[in-house]
């Protein structure tokens, strides 16, 4: 499989949200068929505590992160909660958790100058708190996976911090379900790692490759969106 051959030329990696195990796969650290299953059980643990309790999540366009924290801080209350889950770029932040709350996180992130809030059609409230019943389950079968320490830095999601060990990435994986993606500062220390290196962003789109460019000022990119291109990457740094 491709995920491994890349090594060669990766130096460091990140994943967004579901994203980062296909980021330990690259580095190593797991099997594409034991990903596969982690991904599958995280998937329906996730869903099990979005029926429990429903939620809600929406992206908001135009606004500053401390202004969407501080709308959430507003709309939350003591039953009900809205968060900042995906930090994805300085200006594009994404609510999520109980539908009320988020629905005022929305409204006050309006009032507050956004351009735009747009809800996303979604199966629960991820990395909010409204997914805590899934963590347990998650962490069981990320200790029983068959993990090895990644063979380059994985900035994770949860924290931005490099992980280098198999330990702190399955408390990293486990603590993402409720923790925010903090991309913005994911895409900061990977550069920080591997100063002037080109982000190269595997799968269809370009979606993280343009967020990128807006964090990381005068980023190179690449994207590989297709098996073939992926090849073709690889027979060029091949050596």
């Amino acid at each position: 499989m491709a995920g491994p051959r890349l090594l060669g030329s990766v130096r460091a990696a990140a994943g967004h949200s579901l994203g980062e195990y296909s980021a330990y796969v690259a580095a190593g650290a797991l099997s594409a068929e034991v990903a596969a299953r982690l991904v599958r059980r995280r998937g329906e643990l996730m869903y099990e505590a979005g029926t429990k309790r429903p939620g809600a999540m929406a992206a908001v366009l135009g606004l500053a992160t401390a202004e969407v924290e501080a709308a959430c801080r507003e709309a939350s209350t003591g039953s009900e909660v809205a968060v900042a889950a995906n930090l994805n770029a300085p200006d594009q932040t994404v609510l999520s958790g109980d539908p009320a709350a988020v629905e005022r996180a929305g409204e006050g992130c309006k009032a507050r100058g956004a351009k735009r809030v747009i809800g996303l059609k979604v199966s629960g409230a991820f990395h909010s708190p409204l997914m805590q019943p899934a963590v347990a389950g998650l962490a069981a079968a990320l200790a029983e996976a068959t993990f090895r320490d990644p063979s380059v830095p994985i900035v994770a999601n949860a924290t931005a911090t490099a992980v280098s060990t198999a330990a702190e990435a399955r408390r990293l994986l486990a603590e993402q379900l409720t923790a925010p993606v903090r991309w913005v500062a994911c895409m900061q220390q990977a550069a920080a790692l591997v100063p002037g290196a080109t982000f190269v962003e595997v799968g269809p789109g370009n979606v993280l490759s343009g967020l990128a460019k807006r964090i990381v000022p005068g980023a190179s990119t690449l994207t590989l969106g297709t098996a073939d291109e992926v090849e073709k990457f690889l027979l060029t740094t091949a050596g």
